[in-house]
């Protein structure tokens, strides 16, 4: 029995060191992405079942929750890349600047990525994700500031590179579960709106042409 737990030791021990090594990361920050995206549109569809919001489970709507956290994770890998190595180091003064750029760049780039990955998976016109973009960026905007300046400061000042994306995925996890309530939130007048923006748009080209 004891062998039998060193050895499971040694395997599991093994497996994290390959995940994370600079070959696999990026793939392991991907999966890892995906699944806790899933995992957060998955609790937070439960919540609406028990509240009667909706009736049944979307698998759709959490393929789509994970195709967004992929994109997200693809870019959370390569920002954390070009943050250290244009801000190196973990002075107390270097850690308030890249929570600072992150907050104020990678941030607002991350939620907008987020709609538009949203938008393709469902076959969204680019007018429509600009009003889902309009009606709910700012929301989710501010609820960043409240979960991830103190997240970063532990993330930039004690983590490695490589753990990063899995710290910050690990941390979002409830904040995926209100992400995903506000993004699928249905837009009230969403139909107005877009026919006022492609009005606004054919007025455009035609003053163009």
């Amino acid at each position: 029995m004891l062998n039998l737990l060193r050895k499971l030791k040694y395997l599991s021990n093994n497996l994290i060191k390959v995940s994370f090594s600079e070959k696999y990361l990026l793939t392991t920050n991907c999966l890892i992405s995906v699944s806790l995206s899933s995992v957060g549109d998955i609790i937070e569809q439960n919540l609406e079942i028990y509240r009667k919001e909706i009736h049944k489970y979307d698998i759709i709507r959490s393929r789509n929750m994970a195709a967004s956290g992929l994109t997200v994770g693809v870019f959370c890998h390569f920002w954390y890349k070009v943050l250290d190595s244009r801000m190196p180091g973990r002075t107390f003064k270097m850690v308030m600047k890249k929570v600072l750029v992150d907050q104020m760049v990678a941030s607002p780039i991350v939620i907008a990525l987020f709609f538009v990955t949203l938008g393709l998976m469902k076959r969204e016109s680019m007018n429509e994700t600009m009003i889902e973009i309009r009606e709910k960026f700012v929301r989710l905007y501010k609820a960043e500031w409240v979960v991830w300046p103190l997240a970063q400061v532990v993330n930039f000042w004690i983590l490695p590179l490589k753990y990063r994306v899995l710290f910050d995925n690990t941390i979002s996890l409830g904040y995926d579960v209100y992400t995903s309530m506000i993004i699928n939130e249905p837009i009230p007048h969403k139909e107005s709106q877009l026919t006022i923006l492609q009005k606004d748009h054919k007025q455009m080209m035609q003053s163009n042409s």
